[in-house]
């Protein structure tokens, strides 16, 4: 091991924190020590070495896009994913959502069907691009930022969920409420980190055909609207542009 790698991965309390580019900056304040620990250090050789060595999503430019798109101030809904589409094209940092022209997966059409019947005149748009969620303050994000080409879960265990565990508790010291929206085991776990008692969460099963049962007829968007307005914010435009022609 290289002397320069040695100096990367010891645990000097002064190093250098590795900020995304474009990190809003509340965003920086609250997860400085993420960004400058240990782990983080690790979970960036990680990835360098397995862009060299095989297909990830999403594209390096689009990892930390949950948190480009909406700065924690902005944060009054958060509906937590567990990793990246695998797919060519899909991922692009924002949990369940697919750039546009990409083909709707299963769950996000789930999803849109829900919508349909808890939104009264929602109509479903023929694109999979949710930034007009996130650009309204809802933070999209997957517990995983990253994954390799075909293989779900292969992120798992790297230091991601040490650093998403991190996002949701500086959500969760918000003072104004914020709606979890938690949808299957996996993110229901993350329950345990949201102790604000001015918060919201609602619990479901995930909107993936193999568990759709338990999450049709839950009511997820109007009961988020609800306790926002109960505490004085402004609901969410669930109803999303007929067309979008945004890059990511």
């Amino acid at each position: 091991m290289s002397q320069q790698t040695d100096q990367l991965l010891s645990p000097d309390p002064d190093r250098r924190p590795l900020y995304p580019a474009g990190l809003p900056g509340d965003w920086k304040a609250a997860l400085k020590d993420e960004f400058a620990a240990p782990y983080f250090y690790d979970l960036k050789d990680f990835l360098v070495q397995e862009r060299r060595e095989h297909t990830v999503y999403p594209p390096a430019p689009d990892v930390f896009n949950a948190l480009r798109y909406t700065p924690l101030e902005n944060v009054k809904v958060l509906i937590l994913g567990q990793d990246p589409y695998h797919g060519p094209g899909q991922a692009h940092g924002l949990s369940f959502s697919v750039r546009p022209g990409v083909r709707i997966p299963p769950s996000l059409r789930n999803i849109y069907k829900e919508l349909t019947a808890d939104i009264a005149g929602f109509v479903a748009p023929k694109h999979g691009s949710l930034t007009a969620w996130a650009e309204q303050g809802v933070l999209l994000l997957n517990a995983v930022l990253t994954v390799r080409a075909g293989q779900a879960n292969s992120h798992q265990g790297k230091g991601w969920e040490a650093f998403t565990d991190a996002v949701i508790r500086a959500v969760n010291a918000k003072e104004e409420r914020v709606v979890f929206i938690l949808w299957g085991s996996y993110a229901r776990k993350k329950k345990k980190l949201i102790t604000g008692r001015q918060h919201v969460v609602l619990e479901s099963g995930h909107p993936s055909p193999l568990s759709e049962t338990y999450f049709f007829g839950t009511r997820p968007f109007s009961r988020t609207n609800e306790a926002l307005e109960k505490a004085g914010l402004a609901p969410v435009e669930w109803q999303l542009p007929a067309t979008v022609t945004e890059a990511t």
